[in-house]
């Protein structure tokens, strides 16, 4: 897994060079359908096609055409669905909480509601939804974040700050792992470390959990 992995951000970084997929696949052995995957957010220049073989560039050509076909096909599914899932009404917006908060929120502890996730759309999302459906004030969450030691602590809580517009009082001290983010295995596409933010309340914590319950019951029995 290790070597695979490797294998995928050499490829990824020979292609932010201007390597084709036929050079790259002649420097490391893989083949095109494997590197399709990999590169398929990595387009060549216009002018660095020019320079490619007539092969090479027939290749390229044809992946690219492939690609916008794909992103306009993409591009008319999304504003499909937004025009469906927006505006949320109020019983909108405590529902899909309620599930994301299933999947993703703590629920071994009835005074507090929290969840982590590397994705700072996921707690914007879990903060909105705290004041929105719950009534709960912003400055009432609080941020902890779990962090590598070769990472720079002050610039990640400053990124966490402008992503999520909360206060720099309202981070708790940040827990540092031992391990390196050089060291990871997998890249998530955020690598900004895991953002936890929590709010004590006994009685909304109750709500939500058995708002949860009731969700697992009524699926259990039908």
């Amino acid at each position: 897994m290790k070597t695979r992995i490797k294998d995928k951000h050499k490829a990824i970084e020979l292609r932010i060079k201007g390597y084709s997929y036929s050079q790259i696949k002649s420097e490391l052995g893989l083949s095109k359908s494997t590197l399709s995957g990999w590169l398929k957010d990595f387009s060549l220049t216009p002018e660095r096609i020019k320079e490619l073989r007539f092969s090479e560039k027939k290749i390229e050509k044809y992946r690219e055409t492939c690609r916008k076909r794909k992103d306009k096909i993409l591009k008319e599914v999304y504003e499909n669905e937004k025009k469906i899932i927006f505006p949320l009404t109020k019983r909108d917006l405590f529902i899909a909480g309620l599930f994301l908060y299933w999947g993703e929120g703590g629920k071994t502890m009835e005074s507090q509601l929290t969840l982590s996730n590397t994705n700072p759309a996921a707690i914007k999302f879990f903060i909105h939804w705290l004041g929105k459906a719950l009534n709960v004030k912003k400055e009432k969450v609080k941020i902890k974040l779990h962090l590598y030691k070769d990472m720079n602590i002050e610039e990640e809580i400053k990124f966490w700050m402008k992503k999520l517009n909360v206060k720099r009082w309202q981070f708790v001290k940040p827990y540092i792992k031992n391990s390196t983010k050089k060291s990871l295995t997998y890249k998530n596409g955020f690598g900004h470390g895991t953002c936890n933010a929590s709010i004590g309340n006994a009685i909304l914590g109750k709500k939500v959990l058995m708002g949860l319950k009731a969700v697992e019951d009524y699926f259990n029995l039908n």
